[in-house]
């Protein structure tokens, strides 16, 4: 087991949706330093306010990119252990391909190429439960098949091949986490690429309808925020290597079934409203998709802890005490 014991870890993307919680937990260990890599591009500042009182805890420059190569060298000097969370989200990269490419694909191998540079012990690699596609069966293991057909499982897919291969050439030891559908505090909530969740609570507090599209029988695997920034502590210091990890509750829940939960925790008397998918959406959605948590449990020791009512009620609770700040 690697020992964060006074270790230096970088945190590209740290000021993210995901990061920022990272950053609350590396804080909870006995931890060196944690260094901060963040564009801004998604993070925000205001997410690491908290952490920043702790000594422990810098920012390194004010917008440092991966694509910035000479950067990002400099960052990661003196460090031992790295996680690799910044990525163009995936309605943004169906949106912009090629930057996505720049990003998420060659900024990938950026900070792979920095890791052997630099000797770091361990990287943490985020992917996505996006690699698999549709279900082929239920509960998805790590076995699953890639059926990706989107731009951004194709850049994570990406990802974790040169993963492998600079395991394989240069021995870097990294361990890769495939992420179900992340929701919590810090998540986009009102932008135009936002998730499912954030969606739904909206309308619920403009006193408007719930839209779901289709017949809501469409089901995931919906993890907390909190959950998933643990997952990342357990991986840096979990001896297994050179693997891939599903990180969600292994729970399947429709999107029925979320928006009835919804509605029933904000009390809300409003009606579902059903909407056709159009031709397109139809032909890419992703109907299923749930993981199976078991190697994650075995390998890592990662169970998850929040039931989907819980997360949700401090997903509220956070939006209620944050109201316009996000």
């Amino acid at each position: 087991m690697n020992s964060l014991s006074g270790a230096r870890v970088l945190v590209i993307g740290g000021a993210g949706f995901i990061g920022s919680h990272v950053v609350a937990e590396l804080l909870k260990t006995d931890i060196g330093e944690v260094v901060v890599y963040d564009n801004f591009a998604r993070g925000k500042r205001d997410y690491l306010t908290p952490y920043m009182t702790d000594a422990r805890c810098k920012l390194f420059l004010d917008g440092a990119d991966i694509r910035d190569t000479d950067v990002l060298d400099s960052a990661m000097a003196g460090c031992d252990y790295v996680i690799h969370l910044a990525a163009m989200w995936l309605l943004h990269c169906k949106d912009y391909p090629r930057t996505a490419f720049h990003v998420n694909v060659e900024g990938t191998f950026n900070v792979l190429e920095a890791c052997v540079r630099h000797k770091i012990k361990r990287l943490v690699y985020s992917s996505s439960a996006s690699v698999y596609g549709d279900a082929v069966e239920v509960p998805m293991t790590e076995e699953h098949p890639f059926k990706n057909r989107n731009f951004y499982g194709a850049t994570k897919i990406a990802g974790e091949a040169m993963c492998r291969a600079f395991y394989d050439r240069y021995g870097l030891d990294y361990v890769g986490l495939r992420y179900m559908n992340v929701y919590g505090p810090h998540q986009d909530q009102t932008a135009a690429y936002t998730g499912v969740v954030p969606i739904m609570l909206n309308k619920i507090d403009a006193n408007e309808a719930p839209v779901i599209n289709g017949d809501g029988s469409q089901a995931y695997d919906f993890i907390y925020v909190e959950d998933v920034a643990r997952s990342n502590v357990l991986a840096l210091q979990a001896s297994a290597t050179d693997e891939f990890y599903n990180v969600g509750s292994g729970v399947q829940t429709s999107i029925k079934e979320l928006c009835d939960l919804i509605l029933q925790l904000k009390k809300s008397a409003l009606k579902v409203t059903y909407k056709p998918y159009s031709e397109d959406d139809a032909r890419r959605l992703v109907q299923n998709r749930i993981g199976c948590p078991k190697k994650a449990a075995e390998d890592l020791g990662f169970t998850y802890k929040y039931a989907l009512d819980e997360g949700l009620l401090r997903l509220i609770a956070w939006r209620d005490d944050n109201e316009g700040a996000y």
